[in-house]
């Protein structure tokens, strides 16, 4: 059997080694240490953003204490981004809210703001205001931030960025979880850098870091005892986790560059093949392409596509499978236009890792132009 080829596989550096090291021979093996704060401040200074960095064990994580920062509690509701992975949903479920699922917009697949201020409208006429946005920049595309941030300012409401795909991507030059009340950043096996699996909130507040970290470890009170006035969670990032995200951190602009390199490669060689369709960047926008995804006419060409590509050993995946279409979403509150419907049914991630060799990227593309030569 041929080799596998990964969607997105893990890629080190080479650096990390090091810090894990030094966690090591220092017995820093705990959830906190010299990595923790290193990690903090050189995600930090890559955001070059006046923000505070809570460095914890996975995205969702930072979900959670972002929607228990901005006060969501039982019954509120949330307004998410429908077409999105579930673990930007399931936090609202934790609190024990109520999710209100928006649709996207065709030029950059994220939350379409005209949507988001229609389900506002709807909802506070129907007595119940929404308490929180969670937006989505998608595949490391940034969502139309300008005219969601007025939104959320309009209304008074929270805005929770979701950069879980994007760091690295800027919009109008400002980096991606940077802008709203709070930011969310994974680094789980799959994303554009990994610390095999770990996340960060970042912050507007230093009060708000400090009770992140608070919260998520256990909220222990000040005490000689143990003591605890709150319910807590065992979320922050270890010491020697940390130390591979410093690692990673070393080599975050290349990997950028790389996945960058495989989008112009991909969009390149189907130039000429009018049955695939790419997401380009509007003007301002600057994507860091974590997934390359194609656009096909139908369900049954994108299918040919992922099966060819399966049976050649090469991973492929269709688009997010919105929330709203889940079922254990499917009863609650919906804005949709039917975007993210048919970017679901006939959309495609290709493999996209920062470690794809030449020889790889030659093999899917010839895969995908046989099966169109056959079945289109």
């Amino acid at each position: 059997m041929k080799n596998k080829i990964w969607l997105s596989s893990p890629h080190i550096g080479g650096k990390e080694q090091k810090y894990v090291k030094e966690a090591f021979d220092t017995n820093w093996v705990a959830p906190l240490g010299p990595n923790v704060n290193g990690f903090e401040k050189d995600i930090l200074d890559f955001l070059g953003n006046e923000r505070y960095v809570a460095a914890l064990n996975s995205g969702t994580a930072a979900i959670h204490l972002a929607l228990i920062l901005a006060k969501i509690e039982r019954g509120d509701e949330v307004i998410c981004q429908s077409f999105t992975f579930s673990a930007s949903a399931n936090p609202i479920f934790y609190q024990g809210a109520i999710p209100v699922f928006v649709d996207s917009e065709e030029k950059t697949w994220n939350m379409c703001p005209l949507l988001l201020e229609e389900a506002i409208i709807d909802r506070i006429k129907k007595g119940k205001k929404p308490k929180a946005i969670i937006i989505v920049h998608l595949y490391g595309m940034p969502a139309k931030m300008n005219e969601i941030l007025s939104i959320s300012r309009k209304y008074g409401i929270a805005l929770i960025e979701d950069a879980a795909e994007a760091l690295g991507a800027t919009y109008k030059g400002q980096k991606c979880g940077t802008f709203g009340d709070f930011g969310i950043l994974s680094f789980n096996g799959n994303k554009i850098i990994t610390t095999s699996g770990g996340g960060a909130l970042v912050c507007k507040k230093i009060e708000d870091k400090q009770k992140a970290i608070f919260l998520a470890t256990q909220a222990r009170d000040n005490a000689v005892h143990y003591q605890h006035s709150e319910i807590g969670y065992n979320y922050r990032m270890s010491n020697i986790v940390a130390g591979i995200g410093r690692g990673q951190m070393e080599v975050l602009e290349d990997r950028v560059n790389a996945r960058r390199a495989n989008f112009k490669f991909y969009k390149n060689e189907f130039s000429n093949v009018s049955q695939i369709q790419f997401l380009e960047e509007p003007d301002g926008f600057y994507s860091n392409r974590w997934l390359t995804c194609i656009l096909t006419p139908s369900y049954e060409i994108r299918e040919n596509i992922r099966l060819a590509l399966e049976k050649e050993n090469i991973e492929s995946r269709p688009l997010w499978k919105p929330m709203h279409q889940q079922p254990v979403f499917n009863k609650y509150p919906t804005y949709m236009s039917g975007t993210s419907d048919n970017l679901f049914e006939k959309g495609l991630c290709l493999p996209s890792g920062s470690n794809l060799s030449k020889e790889d990227l030659f093999r899917i593309v010839t895969t995908i132009k046989i099966i169109i030569g056959d079945k289109i």
